[in-house]
């Protein structure tokens, strides 16, 4: 192999991890939009079929239990009164056709005061590539409220 071919494989490469990071952020930051207009299926189709999504109140698993989170009387609530899912910029490492993202989100909500962040969660975002598509498998939420599991999540996705 020369050098050029040796560089050429070295850039496409890098371009390909590049690529790999950015379709993941684009997953991730379609959830705030996708939640918060009760786009019930775009929701769960950021899933595999058998995806989990774990949240301190509760474990939905595979697409018609998000769903039916998405519609439920609870979250309905929420977008009637005005409510936005705001997340960081998550921090990926991808190891092949699997990535893991970590991130923080917030949860801020309209009410007679105007309008207050109703929580924060440390998110784990486990994602597969499948098809050539990026995919939740299983993301993880737990409450930032000095509970250790909080920190030990978010410490997990930034060790090298």
């Amino acid at each position: 192999m020369t050098g050029t071919d040796e560089l050429v494989r070295a850039l496409a490469e890098r371009v390909t991890a590049l690529e790999d990071k950015l379709a993941i952020l684009e997953l991730m930051t379609a959830y705030g939009p996708a939640i918060d207009s009760g786009s019930a299926d775009a929701v769960a189709r950021l899933w595999t079929e058998d995806g989990v999504y774990d949240v301190d109140t509760g474990v939905m698993r595979g697409h018609a239990a998000i769903t039916a989170m998405v519609q439920s009387q609870a979250h309905q609530g929420w977008i009637g009164g005005g409510c936005a899912h705001m997340l960081e910029p998550g921090h990926v490492r991808v190891d092949g056709d699997t990535a893991v993202a970590t991130c923080k989100s917030q949860l801020i909500i309209h009410d007679d005061d105007g309008f207050r962040v109703h929580r924060i969660t440390a998110n784990r975002w486990e994602l597969a590539k499948i098809d050539g598509a990026w995919k939740v498998t299983r993301r993880v939420n737990r409450l930032l409220d000095g509970r250790e599991e909080a920190r030990t999540l978010l410490a997990a996705g930034v060790r090298a």
